[in-house]
């Protein structure tokens, strides 16, 4: 991995840290997993898991701050199990 593409992964890392009391709020949890390909890989924990809202959360939330502040960089944020 490169300069710029560790710098990216960090900005992604700093980003879903800002995210994560919003989360947290509601008993879940995320966790980064890798960026690969322009893809973001995250772990949804606790409450998360088998939640109703979770394509809101990672799609319309998570995936869309993400486009937002780094659109030139991700294509996209996939769950791991």
């Amino acid at each position: 991995m490169d300069n710029k593409e560790k710098d990216i992964e960090n900005k992604i890392i700093e980003i879903l840290d800002q995210l994560k009391p919003f989360v947290n709020a509601d008993g879940g949890d995320m966790e980064f997993v890798s960026f690969k390909d322009r893809i973001v890989y995250i772990r949804l924990l606790g409450n998360c898991v088998g939640c109703g809202l979770i394509d809101t959360t990672y799609k319309d939330g998570i995936e869309n701050i993400l486009f937002s502040e780094l659109p030139d960089y991700v294509d996209g944020v996939e769950l791991v199990m």
